[in-house]
């Protein structure tokens, strides 16, 4: 089994060379299809779109927000192919973390000359 750091240093690899075939400009659906599939062949637990529940007080409310993408039901994964990421993107991204009690989350900007400019690693210190 996989720690979370060695599952993220292989979606990243993944991520990377999906960029360097597809490069930047695409939808995110595309970007979220292909490295879905690539993740998949490389025999990683994937699921997309994933709805999560949320409770709050006593109102549950089973499709609260999606999650773009779970890895190994470790790793949060949120897509962009945007211009500039937001503050917004961050907190998103975070508050997913944060109400899935999930450690590590990927933020990725595929709109980006290179990847590792987009890439953002955010950590919930639960």
């Amino acid at each position: 089994m996989m720690t979370e750091n060695e599952l993220s240093y292989e979606i990243i690899g993944t991520a990377i060379e999906l960029h360097k075939t597809l490069g930047p400009g695409l939808l995110e659906s595309v970007y979220e299809a292909a490295l879905a599939y690539d993740l998949k062949m490389a025999g990683f637990d994937v699921k997309t779109q994933v709805a999560m529940p949320l409770t709050y007080k006593e109102l549950r409310h089973e499709n609260a927000y999606r999650i773009d993408m779970l890895v190994e039901d470790k790793i949060i994964i949120e897509l962009k192919s945007v211009q500039e990421l937001a503050k917004v993107h961050f907190a998103q991204t975070l508050t997913y973390l944060r109400l899935s009690e999930k450690k590590l989350a990927l933020l990725i900007n595929f709109n980006t000359p290179r990847l590792t400019e987009g890439l953002h690693r955010l950590v919930n210190k639960l």
